[in-house]
């Protein structure tokens, strides 16, 4: 789906609330019109005036303001997509039921527009039969319902119930208009960064969380395929849906690759693999007692997965690789980019720049992609959720 959406984004009264604001956020850099209706118990989370601040509209909680507009109605009448996030369980359980007593109801109801709910309760909510039921019902009506995901809830809690990532939120959520155009693929993603270990203590790594690859997983999922994610010590969580396959080293993760990838139609490496692993991994911590002033590690290279899977492939498959690069001005971003596509022999290389403030951990991205020629096909930025989606566009 492309161009400016009129989306609105209800806020309901969970501890999951301030997420709303960076899916609104996310929502407003890709460039559509948010219009935010938040329930009164919304606001004792998050203020009226970041979520004006955040989406650039008013914020509309009172059923009966602007009756003269009938905006009890026209909010829906005019929404392209609506969004709830977060859903709790009260939400959940009063728009299964058609109710219609606060401006949110009113909205869902006088609005045929795709609807999307990211759930957010504790875990015995979430698994309570009255929601069960509700949910079921929900989907059956052709609702989205994306998550929740699995992790730290309130307090020390922990299970199934958290909000999903909020770029997962708005990639579904988009997803929702978009046609099903990979329905029957399956795709393999890899996310994250490798650890290669030293001891039993520490290990080498990378800066990567995963954002991406995860958000090409969430993408691919919500357009029909069946998607298995190579997880390498994820920091961001996975919603329900997708075949989550955890690894560790770049040895880990091409002996799962190598398992998988004959099943796959489109293979997608997003992970960050580690070029190099400890020659010899000490049995014990290493002590600075005995090592001294100076440790010399000796370093030994790790296979090549990408190219290894590339010079492999089957002549219907489509692999599609990553290069995190630190050049700082763009001809040699391209230079460095055109280099390891052919060395790798990818179909595809999505190229961006990396660096002590960009491209790791953060919510957005801006990315080049190559075809094996070393042409560009596309360039895309903005949320991780929204550039899943351009490259997404070009391999469907």
């Amino acid at each position: 789906m492309t161009g400016r959406l009129n989306v609105v984004v209800g806020v309901s009264g969970g501890i999951a609330a301030y997420k709303a604001v960076a899916v609104i956020r996310a929502l407003v850099l890709a460039g559509h019109d948010v219009h935010v209706v938040a329930t009164e118990a919304a606001l004792r989370f998050v203020g009226k005036p970041t979520l004006e601040a955040i989406s650039r509209n008013p914020v509309h909680t009172d059923l009966y303001e602007g009756v003269a507009q009938v905006r009890h109605v026209a909010i829906g009448q005019a929404a392209d997509l609506i969004v709830v996030a977060p859903a709790t369980a009260h939400s959940i359980a009063k728009i299964a039921a058609g109710l219609a007593d606060d401006l949110l109801g009113n909205t869902i109801l006088a609005s045929s527009a795709p609807l999307v709910l990211a759930p957010a309760m504790h875990t015995e909510m979430w698994q309570n039969p009255a929601t069960v039921a509700n949910i079921a019902t929900l989907r059956a009506r052709g609702v989205t319902i994306v998550g929740p995901a699995i992790g730290q809830l309130t307090g020390s809690d922990t299970g199934a119930g958290r909000m999903v990532d909020p770029d997962d939120v708005v990639s579904a959520a988009l997803a929702a208009l978009t046609v099903q155009d990979l329905a029957g693929r399956r795709v393999l993603v890899t996310a994250g960064g490798t650890r290669e270990a030293l001891d039993p203590v520490r290990f080498i790594g990378n800066r990567s969380s995963g954002r991406q690859g995860v958000a090409l997983a969430v993408a691919a999922a919500s357009r029909g395929a069946e998607v298995t994610l190579l997880a390498a010590n994820l920091e961001v969580p996975v919603p329900t849906g997708i075949t989550r396959i955890d690894v560790v080293s770049a040895g880990d993760l091409a002996s799962a690759a190598a398992l998988e990838v004959n099943r796959a139609d489109i293979v997608i490496m997003a992970a960050a693999v580690a070029d190099y692993r400890p020659a010899v991994i000490a049995e014990a911590k290493i002590k600075k007692e005995s090592a001294g002033e100076r440790l010399t590690l000796e370093l030994v290279r790790n296979p090549d997965i990408l190219s290894s899977l590339s010079a492999s492939k089957r002549a219907d498959q489509i692999v599609v690789g990553f290069a995190a690069e630190t050049e700082p001005d763009d001809a040699a971003l391209l230079e460095a980019g055109r280099g390891k596509v052919a060395r790798k022999g990818c179909d595809y290389l999505v190229l961006n720049r990396v660096g002590w403030a960009e491209g790791f951990s953060v919510p957005d991205n801006d990315v080049v992609m190559l075809d094996l020629a070393g042409d560009i096909v596309m360039r895309a930025s903005g949320s991780k959720a929204s550039v899943a989606h351009r490259i997404l566009d070009r391999l469907a």
